[in-house]
Formats: C-alpha cells, structure tokens, sequence
C-alpha cells in the first residue's frame, strides 16, 4: 500500500489471483496488476530484495516487455469479461443479446488472428480452435430457442440471424444451421396454432406465416453494417 500512497495512485481496481480455467479471472488480474504497475515496480526496489526473491522462484520479476505483452492481450480478454456479464444479468432480458454477444467474440478473435503483433495472433490462433471445436458441432451446443429469440426481435428477425450464421460458419454448416432454425420456428408456431384455436378468424397457413416472416427481414448489408458498429463500440 505504501508503494501505492508513493507513486500516488488512484485506481480502485483490486489486485486477485488467476483461476487457469477461466478467461474473466485472467482479464480481472491482468486489468489489475496494470493498473499498479508502477506500485509494483517501486516495490522491487523498496523492500530489501524479498518481492525479487519470492517471484525468482516461478518465473521471475515482470519485465517492460511483460507489462506491454499484458497490455496487449487485454482487449482480448475484456471481450469475454463483458460478454460474461451482458448475458448473465438478472434484471433484464439478455436471450435475444446472446447471439449478438457470440458474433461480436468470434468477429473479434479473428480480427486478433491477423494481427502484427505476434504474441496477439498466437493467442487469438488458440483460442480459435477451441472456439471452433465447441460450437461446429451444432447438434448438441446449439440451443435453437436463442436464435429464434434474435427472429422475434423486432430489431434483427430473419436476415440478422443469418447473417449472423453464415459469419459462424463455412457455407455447408449455416445452411445446416438455418434450416434447423427454420424448422424449429415451424414447429413452435404449428404447436401454438394447434393449442390456440382461432374462434372466428381462419389462421394463416404455416407457409404464410414464414412469408410474412421472410418479408419482415431486414437487408443483411444493413444488418452487418449495424452489427460492425456495435462491435466497435465493444
């Protein structure tokens, strides 16, 4: 704390320790330790050599090299951090945010991959493929009920969401993808219309139910492009 008073420090982050299986934990202790970097660096040579000491025994005192690595995987990790956050609330909505908060991770982690920064894109490159082996298998990790909550938004419906698809995955899988979405949306209003029969007025058959939903969608340039702008704003 002296070290802090000394180098006269007002962040009110807290400094935690890592747990290796989670991304947030990750971002939280680097996000911290950061923002005391000059507090830490002080404390190397205010303390008789013990702080050197302890941290030789892993991998040694954090060097200028260190500090800018941590920078950089920063806006990576805050991603996670933020998703995790939007789509667990409690107080409000968030199925019809979850397939925004997917792309906008998988837009990111790609947009990482090609970046000049090597340590960057070898990072990105392995989160990638963990990415990509959990989600192509669209049978048993794809709950269906979350696209069809971004359908039902007003503001994205039918071309959003497949857009959002095709950004996912190559052409053969969306198609997959979009077709299982397609049909579960049939099922779901063939079950509403068998449990909720019309007293007077003859209900729409389930092929014009999906032209009119059809007919709602939005232009998937116009999607992406709302969608590129809220990613920037991530």
């Amino acid at each position: 704390m002296s070290c802090v008073i000394q180098e006269k420090l007002e962040s009110k982050h807290f400094l935690c320790l890592d747990v290796a299986t989670r991304w947030n934990s990750t971002y939280l202790m680097l996000e911290g330790a950061l923002a005391y970097r000059r507090a830490f660096d002080l404390l190397e040579c205010s303390d008789g050599g013990k702080f050197r000491y302890e941290l030789h025994k892993s991998d040694g005192v954090p060097e200028p090299s260190n500090w800018d690595r941590v920078a950089s995987f920063l806006p990576l990790l805050k991603i996670f951090y933020d998703a995790t956050l939007r789509v667990s609330g409690s107080l409000y909505i968030t199925s019809n945010v979850y397939l925004q908060e997917l792309i906008g991770i998988s837009v990111l982690i790609k947009k990482k991959v090609l970046s000049n920064d090597v340590g960057v894109s070898l990072m990105a490159n392995g989160m990638k493929k963990k990415h990509d082996k959990y989600w192509e298998n669209v049978d048993d990790n794809v709950n269906l009920l979350l696209y069809i909550a971004v359908i039902l938004d007003p503001r994205r419906k039918m071309g959003y969401t497949k857009w959002a698809i095709n950004q996912q995955y190559d052409s053969e899988i969306a198609k997959y993808l979009c077709d299982k979405v397609m049909q579960t949306l049939n099922d779901m209003y063939e079950l509403y219309d068998f449990e909720n029969p019309p007293n007077e007025s003859i209900p729409p058959k389930t092929s014009d139910f999906l032209e009119e939903v059809e007919d709602m969608d939005c232009d998937v340039d116009d999607a992406e492009l709302e969608f590129e702008k809220e990613v920037q704003l991530l």
